[in-house]
């Protein structure tokens, strides 16, 4: 490691990042204004960062989820932009097929390091727009570099700028912008690529890269951790126009939604993440996450939610297990095993569920027979398994559900410990509630969304 002067050690912000310690968030007095922007959106690197995760996908794969991409997009066309590798034969394979897909959204764009040679496969492959690494931090420029700070952002600009003479539009990655000196060093350089767009007559973009998951959506939190300080300064200070900001956010400290819904609200326009936030370590913003949060903060789009459990389903298809407790498709997500809460679904869904999932997921809530469902749980479960209407449910003061939850009782008393099937409630089904039963190959018209 370099030993630096301490006159230079500020410029790694050693009071936040007290390294081996975990990272502290310290406040400033005064907030910065929330300036959510009239539209949002959001933007993919599934088939780049999301890659660098796990096993490369193939040309199939890529073109299949992005089909899947594009319809979840919807009529309002909310997810506007992809990027893609462009190194080896597959890569470039998956992208004209793509490309050959005619979709308006998402727009296939690329990504490369900050090098003319690899600004020379944007070009072979005919790119309208190109993603460029542009590390700023301290981090990256001493200990990666190993260049002075004026050597970094004259090398970042000079790429951009013969994007630019090509009629590329550069889209500049600021990496470990949440670790970077923002006054003096990714300002100057914003500053800097607003004037070649001046000259040049084409948007310069820039995308704010929270590549270790420090940004907090605190508009009290002071720079370069607080994202909502990070957005107002680049765009009152920078020139940046809202809609060529974006933000790329990483989960390491859970915070990868709260940080992004903050950039969305404090003037960012753009959202980068990936479909279901599969990336370096513990991922980035999840695509599926981000949808849920534009649809609370505009209500006027057309977007086809269900899509979301269609993309789960593909990747478990092609390998990928969806954790169990994962957010709105993992599934445990639908489901309860506490008979206080089947008892509250049975007066009214709304109780314990803040929308309709079935509506806009494609998967209804559903309970699962255990320990501690109680008879609420079991007669919500006979009326789910059977179909009945609410006119014709059993209710859980039915003295048959009661013998029944006093056998499951014993059940556990006795040592069990696993969940009741399906199976096992429909043969407690016909021995209690003969009647219910049509047929004994009646088939399950409700089955649990677990495995």
């Amino acid at each position: 490691m370099i030993d630096l002067p301490n006159d230079q050690n500020k410029r790694f912000f050693r009071d936040i990042f007290p390294y081996p310690s975990p990272p502290k968030i310290k406040f400033d007095a005064e907030p910065v204004p929330m300036n959510l922007p009239e539209k949002i959106w959001i933007t993919d690197t599934t088939f780049r960062d999301g890659q660098q995760a796990r096993e490369p996908y193939t040309a199939d794969q890529v073109v299949h989820l992005y089909d899947l991409m594009h319809k979840l997009g919807g009529q309002s066309n909310i997810i506007k932009y992809t990027e893609f590798f462009l190194y080896t034969k597959e890569d470039r394979r998956a992208i004209e097929t793509c490309l050959e897909r005619g979709y308006e959204y998402p727009i296939v764009t690329s990504w490369i390091r900050a090098t003319d040679s690899d600004l020379d496969l944007v070009k072979k492959v005919n790119m309208s727009e190109t993603g460029i690494l542009s590390s700023l931090s301290d981090y990256h420029i001493v200990y990666k570099f190993g260049w002075t700070r004026e050597q970094t952002i004259e090398n970042h600009l000079s790429v951009a700028e013969n994007c630019l003479k090509e009629e590329i539009i550069p889209r500049c990655h600021i990496e470990d912008c949440t670790r970077a000196d923002i006054d003096d060093v990714v300002l100057p350089f914003v500053q800097r690529l607003m004037k070649l767009s001046e000259e040049y007559g084409l948007p310069t973009k820039v995308r704010i890269c929270d590549t270790l998951g420090l940004g907090v959506s605190d508009p009290y939190a002071t720079l370069p951790r607080s994202i909502p300080k990070l957005i107002h300064k680049l765009t009152t200070e920078g020139g940046i126009p809202n809609e060529w900001l974006e933000f790329h956010g990483h989960n390491d400290f859970h915070q990868s939604i709260s940080a992004s819904t903050a950039a969305w609200l404090y003037g960012c326009c753009g959202n980068n993440g990936t479909l279901l936030g599969i990336g370096e370590r513990a991922g980035n913003t999840p695509i599926d996450g981000l949808v849920f949060q534009l649809l609370q903060l505009k209500d006027d789009l057309k977007v086809d939610t269900k899509v979301i459990k269609e993309i789960a389903e593909y990747y478990e298809e092609i390998g990928f297990t969806v954790p169990e407790f994962y957010p709105l498709i993992g599934s445990n997500y639908p489901l309860t095993r506490a008979g206080v809460h089947a008892d509250g679904m049975v007066k009214n869904p709304e109780i314990y569920a803040s929308f309709d999932f079935e509506k806009s997921l494609g998967t209804p809530m559903n309970i699962i027979v255990g320990r501690y469902s109680g008879a609420s749980g079991i007669a919500w479960k006979i009326n789910k398994l059977l179909g009945l209407k609410r006119h014709e449910w059993i209710h859980k003061n039915d003295p048959r559900v009661l013998i029944i939850n006093e056998y499951i009782l014993d059940l556990y008393e006795a040592g069990r410990v696993t969940a009741m099937s399906d199976k096992e409630m429909i043969a407690l089904v016909r021995t209690h509630f003969p009647e219910l039963i049509k047929s004994p190959e009646r088939p399950l018209i409700y089955s649990v969304h677990s495995k």
